[in-house]
């Protein structure tokens, strides 16, 4: 009788909307790796990079044991919705269609999409007239995916990766004319190398990046809130940006 009762009481409860929040004591936090300068492991294969290092800032400010988890691209959101994880906070642009499967925190960076090349690619990306027949590669279900699906799907062939190093390596390897990324990542990742160049003026996308979460939890998404906007008062998130990029990021 008396787990009939407890049971039927959480019923209720439910029913009424007075369900006790959740503490959030642990956090599950996921990231695709390598996605450098954002998050990549080390030569002592630690974990690290820009949003790695902010996610231990807000585990910290949050007061939370947060385990991070390595996903694929390719399966955050599917991973999100089974629980394998409470939050995604790898670069997740945010986008009306992303918004109606999961919930977004605030935007805590936005940084343009870039288009790089080899010294040798002199085409303007902009003409289609001559960017046709050019093969483009973009990191699959990325907002530089959608720009170039929507912008020039019938002009160039679109080849999609799941890791930004494949796409990197096929540019390398001249299976590709030009890429499309995230700018920072084409910066440390591309122009690094020798015989490389930004080949096109970067591209503002979406409404920056957020961390993602499960629409039914909340009272998540207001801890996450408060702690990136403490970070950002109080001068952490300026000190950790600083370490990885020349420029500021910030929303």
């Amino acid at each position: 009788m008396k787990k009939l009762f407890v049971a039927a009481s959480c019923a209720l409860a439910m029913a009424a909307g007075t369900v006790q929040a959740k503490d959030w004591k642990e956090v599950r936090i996921a990231f695709d790796v390598p996605y450098a300068p954002f998050e990549y492991k080390d030569e002592n294969g630690e974990l690290t990079g820009f949003e790695v290092e902010l996610a231990e800032a807000m585990c910290e400010q949050m007061k939370a044991d947060c385990e991070f988890v390595i996903q694929a691209w390719d399966g955050m959101i599917p991973g999100l919705l089974a629980r394998k994880f409470d939050a995604i906070m790898s670069s997740m642009s945010i986008t009306p269609e992303r918004a109606e499967r999961v919930l977004f925190s605030e935007p805590y960076y936005n940084t343009p999409g870039g288009w790089f090349g080899r010294t040798d690619f002199n085409t303007d990306v902009t003409d289609m007239e001559a960017m046709k027949g050019k093969t483009v590669g973009v990191q699959r279900g990325t907002t530089m995916d959608t720009y170039v699906t929507e912008e020039m799907a019938d002009v160039v062939t679109i080849k999609r990766y799941t890791t930004a190093d494949d796409m990197v390596l096929d540019l390398e390897g001249q299976r590709l004319d030009v890429v499309f990324v995230d700018y920072p990542v084409g910066e440390q990742t591309i122009l690094s190398k020798e015989g490389f160049k930004e080949v096109g003026e970067p591209v503002k996308l979406g409404e920056g990046v957020g961390v993602a979460m499960r629409q039914r939890d909340k009272d998540l998404a207001g801890k996450v809130n408060a702690a990136l906007k403490k970070l950002k008062n109080d001068g952490t998130y300026d000190t950790i940006m600083q370490k990885y990029f020349s420029y500021d990021i910030k929303m």
